[in-house]
């Protein structure tokens, strides 16, 4: 009698929308990758039980292509039985260039993949030798898995809702004041405060440096 084929599970790969996050990256054009890749919701419990979150050097700027390149590894080699999430973490930041305001998604931890998994000596294989992986994090040839604490901390700062604001600007930089009462007025940066947006500009009025406070709007580069 001849064996009955095995059900591989399809990976789940979410829609990018509002509360999936996606990731873009040059070269892959108008694709976008979920930044959060579910491969198997319905592990083995055998197998669910003992997986952990790993971390993956990768090529920083290669995330998502990466992610994508192992969700088909995985796959097609059979171990969907035992890498279960891949995980880039992200989060918006408001990104203020040219007077103009956007809001753009950030890995936070650029050049490196969290994998949810159990490790044997297949599935370490076919994430090591995956094109862009250049090893797991760990003690010399053992990869060392996140705490629990580790890994709600990511994310928790990964699905925090108030973005954060991204500075184009740099400290002593000149920078021109386009609105407000001194508007057109020319200064340095002293400090920048990224969590509220906000810059504290050195102007000289009457002829002494006096410091002002002005969102990122507010100013432009020289």
């Amino acid at each position: 009698m001849p064996d009955k084929p095995v059900s591989v599970p399809e990976p789940v790969v979410p829609a990018a929308g509002p509360d999936q996050p996606s990731v873009t990256e040059r070269g892959l054009g108008s694709k976008i990758i979920p930044g959060h890749i579910v491969i198997n919701v319905k592990a083995p419990e055998a197998f669910a039980s003992q997986a952990r979150w790993y971390v993956v050097h990768t090529y920083s700027g290669h995330e998502a292509r990466v992610a994508e390149t192992l969700r088909q590894r995985i796959a097609t080699l059979g171990q969907t039985d035992k890498v279960f999430e891949l995980l880039i973490p992200t989060q918006d930041k408001i990104h203020i260039k040219h007077g103009k305001k956007s809001t753009v998604r950030e890995k936070i931890f650029p050049g490196y993949l969290l994998i949810k998994m159990v490790i044997d000596d297949d599935s370490w294989l076919v994430v090591r030798t995956t094109q862009g992986i250049t090893g797991f994090v760990g003690v010399g040839n053992r990869p060392t898995p996140l705490s629990e604490t580790e890994v709600s901390a990511i994310m928790q700062f990964a699905q925090m809702g108030a973005p954060k604001y991204k500075a184009n600007f740099s400290l002593g930089e000149a920078v021109k004041i386009t609105d407000g009462p001194f508007a057109d007025f020319l200064g340095s940066i002293e400090s920048i405060d990224e969590a509220a947006g906000k810059l504290r500009v050195l102007v000289s009025i009457f002829g002494r440096e006096t410091p002002v406070e002005l969102d990122f709007l507010q100013v432009k580069k020289i």
